[in-house]
């Protein structure tokens, strides 16, 4: 990883700078649906040979819900044999000489009652040269001015929850093709991750578009890139009023602002979903949370990215795994991790066995640090359900903050939280500076799209720090949801 980035970031200083580039594009992956057993031969974007076989899949479902949670993919590349994690937060691996990631298995699609990426086989896997970044330099930006990670995202086939969605009794699973960035309603501007072509606007689309991916909703904007790729951004609290049908538009260009409306179930985030066309020759899913992370990491170039998802969704004494070994740091393999649990236990390795003795959603704090003493955090979700009342299920909430960067000692940060699967009022806020506790109202999700719907509230540092700051609400049946932020503020 550390050689790849380097090499990356060479060629982002070699390449034409993002904001006046207009050169056509070629992905730099190469795509290719197999069953079990078949193999094939293809030519990397650098034009050299591979032989690929897919040699087995095992998905591993909850005990609720049946929801696939974990798919291990065994391929054989030249030769070799390569173990794979499909999607799920997981970048991709080098291995015999490529890189090489499973976007998609058929599980994922047999019970989510659709397909959204056109898959026909088994497995979709996509492979790049070695030494190759995952998408061209200069062409892809991250589409959200806020930080990583900055409250909760639903990514890369994880289940929906965010809105109380993930329950034993759903039959048919919503896993999030897209990338869900949360975020707060009203202040996240978000701009275009590619230059391109506006080729749907609200409810207005082009007319030689509309047998495409590009579908006309007021609240959102498609944008063709000069790969052929349709990028869509969903739940705008407002579009620019600046973007007009049929228009070119440069790479950062101004789309909107970030909310919930659509079907956004009522949390604050932007959906931001690639379509391409596909092996199958159907259109469907460009798993993009690659070029989210390489996007993000060469604009914004942090020391450390703590990664602690996905969530779990488990029964009341059942074991799981909390795993944080997907985190990254610029000096390569020289991390330091520490959980902290809720009940105040702690542990410094990278992956940790618990179990939970009642129900309740959790939100267990992960710190990840390099040899410098650099540090980052995350946060995992795990919601735990009594199987004996699975009607009685714990609260969800959703907290935010704005702004994300920039915030000094003294000024002031907006909070916003929603709670959802209640009906009981009350929310409490934690500040992590010593501060009084503070108690908000929100609606409960009582109407998804009302505009007063999250409580807001306004805080200020005193003092620069990293702090956690949380937030928890309890039900009608005791039970108690909690969420983490950490909030960066300098002197």
């Amino acid at each position: 990883m550390k050689k790849l980035l380097k090499l990356y970031f060479l060629a982002c200083f070699c390449f034409v700078s993002p904001l006046f580039s207009t050169e056509i594009t070629s992905p730099l992956l190469r795509a290719v649906d197999l069953d079990i057993g078949e193999s094939v031969k293809i030519k990397l974007s650098d034009g050299s040979p591979v032989t690929l076989k897919l040699l087995s899949i095992k998905e591993t479902t909850d005990t609720m819900s049946k929801a696939v949670r974990r798919a291990e993919v065994a391929v054989e590349v030249n030769g070799e044999r390569v173990n794979l994690i499909s999607a799920t937060y997981h970048l991709p691996t080098t291995a015999a000489g490529v890189q090489i990631d499973c976007p998609i298995t058929q599980g994922y699609v047999a019970n989510s009652g659709s397909d959204a990426w056109g898959l026909k086989k088994a497995a979709r896997l996509r492979l790049w040269p070695a030494d190759s970044p995952w998408v061209t330099p200069g062409t892809f930006q991250y589409p959200a001015k806020q930080r990583w990670f900055a409250t909760l995202t639903q990514m890369a086939n994880e289940p929906t929850f965010a809105d109380g969605g993930d329950q034993p009794s759903r039959k048919k699973i919503y896993y999030h093709y897209g990338l869900d960035i949360g975020g707060t309603e009203g202040l996240i501007d978000i701009v275009a991750a590619t230059a391109g072509q506006v080729v749907s606007l609200g409810e207005q689309v082009m007319p030689e578009h509309k047998d495409s991916p590009a579908h006309p909703r007021y609240d959102v904007v498609y944008v063709l890139d000069d790969r052929g790729w349709y990028y869509r951004y969903s739940h705008l609290n407002s579009i620019d009023p600046a973007l007009t049908l049929g228009q070119r538009i440069k790479i950062g260009t101004a789309i909107g602002v970030l909310g919930k409306e659509g079907g956004s179930g009522g949390w604050t985030h932007l959906h931001f979903g690639i379509k391409s066309k596909q092996p199958s020759g159907e259109w469907g899913t460009q798993e993009g949370y690659s070029f989210l992370w390489q996007a993000y990491i060469k604009e914004h170039q942090p020391k450390v990215l703590a990664v602690a998802r996905p969530h779990h969704f488990v029964k009341v004494g059942e074991p799981v795994q909390l795993d944080g070994s997907k985190s990254w740091t610029a000096k390569g393999a020289d991390k330091k991790y520490l959980w902290t649990f809720h009940d105040g236990t702690t542990s410094d390795q990278a992956q940790v066995n618990r179990s939970y003795q009642k129900a309740g959603v959790y939100s267990e704090i992960l710190k990840v640090s390099d040899a410098d003493g650099a540090s980052d955090y995350d946060f995992n979700i795990v919601q735990v359900i009594d199987p004996q009342h699975p009607e009685q299920l714990p609260p969800t909430v959703h907290a935010t903050y704005a702004p994300t960067f920039g915030i000094k000692a003294g000024d002031e940060v907006t909070f916003k939280v929603r709670s959802f699967r209640t009906t009981t009022p009350g929310e409490i806020w934690n500040f992590g500076d010593g501060s009084p506790e503070k108690h908000v109202q929100s609606d409960g999700n009582a109407v998804k799209l009302a505009k007063d719907g999250y409580a807001v509230t306004k805080h200020r540092f005193a003092t620069a720090g990293h702090y956690i700051v949380s937030v928890r609400h309890t039900n009608q049946n005791g039970f108690t949801a909690t969420q983490h932020l950490q909030v960066r503020v300098a002197e």
